[in-house]
């Protein structure tokens, strides 16, 4: 099905959204349509997004938003709602398998631009801008999961190198990844002994092995392995076993893409609903003239629009520096548990058509998991904002 004119028409009653924003979003709506639209059925098959695609988004200027002109980016006037924008107008694709595959670099990206080395910049940057290179970011590993400060992939000064030894697993873009921007062990236990290396996945000792999923089918997903890895000392990003404030700083955007994305598929599934209410016809009548129905799409609505307008105020803080950790963790569980009811009742309004292949819904509701895990589960989101707020401290 497709997604019709009231999408995105919630931008129009906003404070935070300009013409700026809406010509932003006209143009991405077209990439999608006429690019993604048409061969998503066959990547979903395929489990992968072709390159191709990375090269297109890159001419039409999707990959470079918010990065320097130097490279090949637009920075000059935007701001956090055109990145929101971006992530709302490619949800209309139906797939966040494409959304992970054309963006995991907005989340590696700024670690490499703001921490590592020019020279480096210089060579990378405008490659991955232009789509012509592809960037993961390798931080989970198989025995922690969210525990980030106990990773345990360790870097060892060697010379001119670092010799890396670990693994890394749930990694976006993994099997197509040019370079992993990657949290490392240089020095003891704890968050004080991390690095973050740019590690080329064409150096000798690395490899890597396709993860099968529930959702997410076309954004291809790895299990990294590093077995000696010579890594040169000049692509440290940062000083080292000083890493880890900025993957959290990374982490707290990376949420409030979440949220957006959240609100975008549950936006389209709800659509979808309605749109199936307005045309089914049960017991001798429209099934949206049934009360309980009509009320469930209301209460669909409810949950979106609360949703979409803590997000947009966690934007607008960020644009001004006054993000705060805690709301930012509580934010992205609201976003989370919000898409998972609002996808049950979108189910229960198509029923059975919502469990065969062929709607919008049933895609999406297979890709409810991945987010509500990915970026910080919702028990240690719920747990860092308890402990940031300083919740059971006194």
């Amino acid at each position: 099905m497709m997604i019709g004119n009231t999408f995105d028409s919630w931008r129009r009653n906003s404070p935070y959204y300009d013409e700026t924003h809406e010509a932003l979003a006209a143009s991405v709506s077209s990439f999608i349509k006429q690019e993604a639209l048409p061969n998503i059925e066959a990547w979903e098959e395929a489990g992968i997004v072709p390159r191709s695609f990375h090269e297109k988004a890159g001419d039409a200027g999707l990959l470079g938003l918010g990065f320097p002109e130097k490279w090949g980016g637009t920075s000059e006037g935007i701001d956090s709602f055109h990145k929101l924008i971006m992530v709302d107008e490619t949800a209309r694709s139906g797939s966040g398998g494409v959304q992970s595959g054309l963006f995991t670099h907005a989340v590696a990206m700024p670690l490499l631009i703001h921490n590592g080395d020019e020279a480096l910049a210089n060579d990378i940057v405008p490659q991955v801008i232009a789509g012509r290179k592809i960037l993961a970011i390798a931080v989970t590993e198989p025995s922690g999961g969210s525990d980030v400060a106990a990773l345990k992939t360790t870097a060892r000064r060697d010379g001119d190198h670092y010799v890396v030894n670990g693994s890394k697993t749930f990694i976006s873009n993994g099997m197509r990844a040019d370079y992993c921007v990657t949290a490392v062990r240089t020095g003891g236990a704890g968050m004080g002994g991390i690095s973050m290396l740019l590690i080329p996945t064409d150096l000798p000792g690395f490899s890597r092995t396709p993860l099968k999923k529930m959702g997410w089918h076309s954004g291809d997903t790895a299990t990294l392995h590093f077995d000696e890895v010579k890594v040169p000392a000049s692509h440290l990003l940062g000083e080292e076993n000083a890493g880890f404030k900025a993957i959290l700083r990374n982490f707290n955007w990376e949420r409030v893409q979440a949220a957006q994305q959240c609100t975008s598929f549950a936006r389209i599934a709800h659509e979808e609903a309605v749109d199936w209410a307005n045309q089914r016809v049960t017991f001798g009548k429209k099934l949206g003239a049934h009360p309980v129905i009509r009320s469930k799409l209301a209460d669909m609505k409810r949950h979106i629009d609360t949703t979409q307008a803590w997000t947009d105020l966690c934007a607008w803080q960020f644009d001004r520096g006054t993000e705060s950790a805690a709301d930012i963790a509580l934010l992205k569980v609201q976003a989370t548990q919000m898409f998972e009811k609002v996808l049950r009742e979108a189910s229960q309004v198509l029923g059975g058509a919502s469990f065969i292949q062929g709607t919008l819904t049933e895609r999406i509701y297979r890709e409810v998991r991945v987010v509500a895990i990915g970026g910080g589960s919702e028990e240690i989101l719920l747990d860092l904002a308890g402990r940031q707020l300083g919740y059971g401290t006194n």
